[in-house]
Order: C-alpha cells, then sequence, then structure tokens
C-alpha cells in the first residue's frame, strides 16, 4: 500500500512542511488542528485543508490526529519535547505505529529510506506527521520538506 493521504496539525515547521508537500504533489491532506486554527504564528491559513476540533487545544488535536491515522512520523532534533514528545506518548498509549526520524543525526535522504522502509513493512494508507514548530527549530520546515519530497514523490536513491 501507499500513503494516500498526509495528516498534520497546521502548527509551523515539520507540519506545515507535511500539509505543503502533499498539495505540491497533489497528495489529499488534511487533519485536525486547534479550536480558531490557532498556531505560533496565528490562524492557519485557509489553503491549508485541517478542521477545527471544537473546543480543543495543540494537545488534543495531537490526539486526535494519531488516532486518526495508520501510523505517525515523528520527525525531531537531538531531543523529543514538547508537542513532540506528546505525539510519541500518544502513539504508544494508543498503539499507533510510529517511526521516529532524529534530523540532528540523519540526513533527509537517509531518513527518507528508513520512511519508506516502514511505510512498506506496515502497509500505511494515512500518515500523521510531526514534528518541532519553527521557532523551536529552525531548520525543521526544510529538513521535512527535503525528506517528505522524497518519500512521497517515490525519487529515492537507492
Amino acid at each position: 500500500m501507499t500513503v494516500v493521504k498526509i495528516v498534520s496539525g497546521g502548527q509551523t515547521g515539520v507540519d506545515r512542511a507535511a500539509l505543503d508537500t502533499a498539495l505540491e504533489l497533489g497528495l489529499p491532506c488534511g487533519g485536525w488542528c486547534p479550536a480558531g486554527r490557532m498556531a505560533e504564528d496565528g490562524p492557519i491559513p485557509c489553503r491549508y485543508p485541517v478542521r477545527e476540533l471544537a473546543g480543543a487545544g495543540y494537545r488534543q488535536r495531537t490526539r486526535a490526529n494519531v488516532a486518526d491515522s495508520d501510523a505517525t512520523l515523528i520527525i525531531y532534533f537531538e531531543e523529543l519535547e514538547g508537542g513532540t514528545a506528546a505525539t510519541l506518548h500518544d502513539c504508544l498509549e494508543l498503539g499507533k505505529p510510529f517511526k521516529l526520524i532524529d534530523g540532528a543525526e540523519i540526513a533527509p535522504r537517509q531518513g527518507a529510506r528508513a520512511v519508506d522502509r516502514f511505510l512498506r513493512r506496515h502497509g500505511i494508507g494515512v500518515l500523521n506527521v510531526a514534528g518541532p514548530r519553527a521557532s523551536k527549530s529552525p531548520r525543521a520546515y526544510r529538513y521535512a520538506r527535503e525528506l517528505l519530497t522524497a518519500v512521497l514523490s517515490g525519487q529515492r536513491t537507492p
């Protein structure tokens, strides 16, 4: 099975990279976002097809996205913290498959190969993508875009 949908919460950084990559490649995308479509840079732009989770904050939308996906890709840099750590906790608590990629230790193309193997092994159709927001990790967006473009476009090098 190949990925048929990307899910993300719409936050800056890794979340937006996932949505931008899916939109660029014509892949369906969406997910839950906090009430008011809030993100660290203000309301999430309308071009991102995420739905508000009534009365919910960041924590609740994170759990809903994990629950509604087949698996979660968690991109982080050196330490799991904040919402990124909460995502891992939700995966473990809900018994959902997950793949951890430490962008500080592995180049995007290498990460893409590891993610591709994970997706094939687990037959993932709906992939939740999570990681740090832009203010926590300025390199997160670019790293996630490169990794996800390689995975989703099928242009990985052997």
